[in-house]
């Protein structure tokens, strides 16, 4: 999503092909049509193939479009635009991958009826080894061609290259010039009463960095009249009650910096990864549990590659309240401005049985909150 209204739609050919995009309301009928851009990167010896960028639109919200890319009259896609206004329901899993786990956990989230897709990093598992992009893209084109994706990265986007990022930002580029950001591993967007942002755990984040004073603007310029909820994606959790991940700086430093920000500026939910497992806290605010702090929610379940991470601290903290080492993803259904219903599904269970819910009251909706 590109803005209030249009849409960017990036594809990877191995032959020149016009950077162009066909489109309309009707099946078969591309009454409309744009051109962007084509690019490629090296990374070592591999060189990837031809990716095209296409930004169509203005749009209509909550309106399926019917699509072409480039001169392959053959392949025709359809995707869904995000409503405009309340209801909105995003899915919500980290941590990817390209398993069995992942296969099961994209068929869960294929039969939710979602209207956007949101990743605090960690997608393809690629670690340098560059055709495993290729592979990831392949794998998520059902889903990733039909709704939006909206991501962050995560430690696997690094890569070992110079400057790092280089796969992750020629193939997964966000609309970061829209909020004023100047990296893509950071940036903000609203959607149907939703102000999300997406932070970026593997780029500077002390109080002189360019995120940190990003963040500070963009938390500024927030109109809870018009975008009454808040909701924060970042990799490296700030509260983790498992063995794994425990300590590191992107963690514990981000959240000295950072956490009082986000508590100020009363953000609704934090959603993380990077812990390949689930766990919901409570409202919480400097380890302590607070009803005007954000709930923390760790979603690292996709089903990456490196498996679960299943051992964890005890006794339980009292502001954890749900924690499980299993595959799965989660849903927040925004209903209305005041409540939303999160859920959190097993892939072992289907998408009959919900593992984890809770009703959400936002934050600027309660009055003892209000700054």
């Amino acid at each position: 999503m590109v803005g209030a209204d249009k849409m960017r739609i990036s594809w990877i050919t191995d032959d020149q092909t016009p950077a162009t995009v066909a489109y309309g309301t009707s099946p078969g009928d591309y009454a409309k049509s744009a051109t962007g851009t084509t690019s490629f990167y090296q990374f070592d010896v591999y060189k990837s193939g031809q990716i095209h960028e296409v930004v169509i639109g203005p749009l209509h919200p909550d309106t399926v479009y019917y699509y072409r890319c480039g001169g392959n009259s053959a392949r025709k896609f359809s995707f869904k635009t995000a409503p405009s206004a309340f209801p909105i329901k995003f899915a919500i899993v980290g941590d990817l991958g390209q398993t069995e786990h992942t296969n099961s956990t994209l068929q869960h989230i294929s039969e939710s009826n979602y209207d956007m897709l949101l990743l605090p990093g960690d997608l393809s598992y690629a670690d340098s080894w560059q055709p495993r992009w290729d592979s990831f893209g392949q794998m998520m084109e059902p889903l990733a061609s039909r709704r939006p994706w909206m991501v962050t990265q995560g430690n696997h986007e690094v890569e070992i290259s110079t400057p790092p990022f280089t796969a992750y930002n020629a193939r997964w580029r966000m609309p970061f010039e829209d909020s004023g950001s100047t990296s893509n591993l950071y940036y903000s967007f609203s959607v149907a009463g939703v102000h999300v942002v997406m932070l970026g755990s593997y780029t500077d984040f002390d109080p002189s960095s360019a995120q940190y004073k990003w963040l500070q603007s963009d938390l500024a310029q927030v109109d809870r009249t018009k975008t009454p909820w808040l909701v924060v994606l970042i990799h490296a959790p700030w509260y983790n009650t498992n063995k794994a991940h425990q300590g590191e700086t992107e963690s514990v430093d981000m959240k000295k910096y950072m956490e009082s920000l986000l508590y100020n500026a009363r953000a609704d939910v934090v959603f993380t990864g990077h812990v390949h497992a689930y766990e919901r806290f409570t409202r919480v605010y400097e380890d302590q549990a607070d009803d005007c702090g954000p709930i923390h929610i760790t979603v690292g379940d996709g089903g990456n590659r490196e498996g679960l991470a299943t051992k964890y601290i005890d006794p339980q903290l009292e502001i954890s309240i749900f924690r499980e080492a299993s595959f799965g993803h989660g849903e927040l259904e925004v209903v209305n401005a005041t409540h939303a219903l999160w859920t959190w599904h097993r892939n072992d269970d289907g998408e009959d049985v919900v593992s984890d819910s809770l009703w959400i009251k936002s934050i600027s909706s309660v009055d003892s909150c209000k700054v």
